[in-house]
C-alpha cells in the first residue's frame, strides 16, 4: 500500500535526540475506540505495556522502517495469525493529527510478514508510526507497536548513519544476558539518521550453542531455537534465521528507532558461495546451492523492509537511495550472479554475466552515478574491493587476485567503473564495507598501482556486530 503524509495543521519541529531518549520501542494496549471501522482506525492506543489477549492478534518481532529515501519509505511487521496490518503515521509521538494507512493482508504465504509502502513524506522531519494488526474474522485490533523514522533531509541538514554487517554468526547469537547484541547499545546512543547493514544480516550457516566457554573462564549465553541449531535449507529454516535475530531485545528497539537499509552476502545464503554451485559440506542435504538462494532471496524481502525500487529483473538486490541533496547511497549485489570461485585469474570478459556485478547491473551504476547531484557518493559494496580472499587452497572468492598486474578476473567490473568516475570527473565517491570482520581505511591512489586510470579514492570497512572477530 502507498500513502502520502499530509500537513498538520500546525507543524512543529520536532528534536530527534529528545524524542530517542523519551520514545523508545514501547507498544500500547488497545482502547476501547481502536477498532477498525471501513479500514481506517477510529481510536488511539493509549501508552503502556503490550496487553496480549488470545481473542486479538498481536506484532511478536515489533517493527522496522527500511530503504528512507526523498519522500518515500518502507514499514515492516510481523503478525501472529492472519490479519491485516494498519499504521498510523504522524509527526508527534501523540499521534494527533495521524494519517492512517490500510496496510496488507498477512498470510503463512509471507510468514505473516507484510511491508507498507509510504509516498510523499516531508523532508528532514521526524515521524513516529504505529502498527496494529487486525483479526480477518472477528476485526478485533491489536496493541499498537510503535517506531520512529527521520525522512531525508533537506539541503541545510548533516546526516549521521551508521555502517557494519556480520550479524549472530560463528557460533556468537543472541545473548539475554546482554539484552541481545552487546554492540547494539553503543548503535543506539549514536542516534543515527539509518542503519546500513552491508551484508551478512544472518547466518544461515552459522549454527549455535547454549553456552560456549570464554578465555577467561567466563560462559557466554545463547539463546537457542531449533532453526538456529542447523544450516538452513528449507523456506522455514531461513526464516527461522530472521526470526532469531529479532529475538534480541535490543536490535528489536534499535530497529524501531533506526530506520535500515539492507544489503545481502554470502552467509544469507552459505559461505562463499556463487550461482551454479554444489556443496560438498556434509552438513547440507540440499546440495543446488541455486536452490538454497532462491529460498533465502524469498526470506531476506520477507523479512527485511526492502523498497521495491531494484531495476534488475533478474533478482539481484540492488538499488539507489536518494537521501536528500547531499547523499546517493549505491547499494551493490556482488552475489546474485557472482561468476565461481576460480584462481580469478581470467582475462578478457568473465564467464556467465561477467564479474562480481554483471554487465547490467555495471552499466547501472555508472549511468545512475553520472546523473547523480548529490555532494557524495556512498558506494556500498558486499565485498571489499582491494583484498584478496581465499576460498581454498587455490580459489579466491573475493574480488582481488593479487598479482599486482592489470586487472584481471573480477578486478574488470570494478576497473571499469572506476575508469568510469574518473573520466566522468566523479572524485567524491566513498566505498564502504564489511564482510572481513576488521575495521580499517583502505586508501586506494593510481601512483601505487599498476593500472592507472582512477582517480583516488577511500574505502572503509567494519565489522562485525555481532560474530568471530579475526
Amino acid at each position: 500500500m502507498d500513502s502520502a503524509l499530509p500537513e498538520p495543521h500546525a507543524p512543529a519541529r520536532l528534536d530527534r535526540r529528545g524524542l530517542l531518549r523519551g520514545a523508545a520501542l514501547t507498544a500500547g494496549a488497545a482502547s476501547a475506540g481502536g477498532l477498525i471501522s471501513g479500514g481506517l482506525l477510529s481510536g488511539r492506543a493509549s501508552a503502556g505495556p503490550l496487553l496480549v489477549r488470545r481473542d486479538r492478534p498481536i506484532l511478536p518481532l515489533g517493527v522496522q522502517s527500511g530503504d528512507v529515501r526523498a519522500g518515500g519509505a518502507v514499514l515492516w511487521a510481523k503478525a501472529d495469525r492472519p490479519s491485516r496490518l494498519v499504521a498510523e503515521i504522524s509527526r508527534d509521538a501523540s499521534f494527533r493529527r495521524a494519517r492512517t494507512i490500510r496496510g496488507p493482508i498477512v498470510t503463512p504465504h509471507t510468514d505473516l510478514t507484510g511491508r507498507i509502502s509510504l509516498h510523499g513524506l516531508p523532508s528532514g522531519t521526524d515521524l513516529h508510526y504505529r502498527i496494529r494488526a487486525v483479526d480477518l474474522d472477528s476485526r478485533a485490533t491489536g496493541g499498537a507497536v510503535t517506531g520512529q523514522l527521520r525522512t531525508a533531509p533537506g539541503r541545510g541538514d548533516d546526516i549521521r548513519f551508521l555502517w557494519s554487517g556480520d550479524i549472530a554468526g560463528q557460533g556468537w547469537g543472541v545473548n539475554p544476558d546482554l539484552g541481545g547484541f552487546r554492540i547494539v547499545d553503543a548503535m543506539r546512543s549514536r542516534h543515527a539518521d539509518f542503519f546500513l547493514c552491508s551484508g551478512d544480516t544472518i547466518y544461515a550457516d552459522g549454527p549455535v550453542q547454549e553456552t560456549v566457554a570464554l578465555p577467561d573462564g567466563s560462559t557466554w549465553r545463547n539463546l537457542v531455537i531449533p532453526e538456529k541449531t542447523k544450516v538452513a535449507e528449507t523456506l522455514d529454516e531461513f526464516r527461522g534465521q530472521y526470526r532469531y535475530n529479532l529475538m534480541a531485545d535490543n536490535w528489536r528497539a534499535f530497529l524501531a528507532e533506526t530506520s535500515q537499509v539492507g544489503q545481502w552476502d554470502d552467509h544469507e545464503v552459505t559461505n562463499n558461495w556463487y550461482p551454479g554451485e554444489i556443496l560438498a559440506d556434509a552438513r547440507y542435504t540440499e546440495k543446488r546451492v541455486d536452490v538454497l538462494a532462491s529460498r533465502a532471496r524469498r526470506a531476506f524481502h520477507e523479512y527485511v523492509p526492502v523498497a521495491p525500487i531494484s531495476p534488475d529483473p533478474e533478482g539481484r538486490v540492488y538499488r539507489v537511495i536518494n537521501y536528500g541533496p547531499h547523499l546517493d547511497l549505491f547499494v551493490l549485489d556482488m552475489r546474485t550472479h557472482k561468476d565461481p570461485n576460480t584462481a580469478n585469474d581470467e582475462s578478457g570478459p568473465a564467464a556467465r554475466d561477467g564479474g562480481v556485478l554483471g554487465k547490467r547491473q555495471t552499466e547501472w551504476l555508472l549511468r545512475e552515478l553520472r546523473q547523480s547531484r548529490a555532494t557524495w557518493k556512498v558506494i556500498a559494496a558486499d565485498l571489499p574491493i582491494g583484498l584478496v580472499v581465499p576460498d581454498g587452497a587455490t580459489a579466491q572468492e573475493g574480488i582481488a587476485q593479487g598479482d599486482g598486474g592489470a586487472p584481471l578476473g573480477r578486478e574488470a567490473d570494478i576497473a571499469r567503473v572506476l575508469t568510469g568516475l574518473s573520466r566522468a570527473g566523479i572524485r567524491n565517491h566513498v566505498w564502504l564495507t564489511a564482510d572481513v570482520h576488521y575495521t580499517a581505511a583502505h586508501h586506494y591512489s593510481p601512483d601505487r598501482a599498476s593500472y592507472q586510470d582512477f582517480d583516488p579514492f577511500w574505502e572503509f570497512v567494519s565489522g562485525p556486530l555481532n560474530a568471530g572477530a579475526f
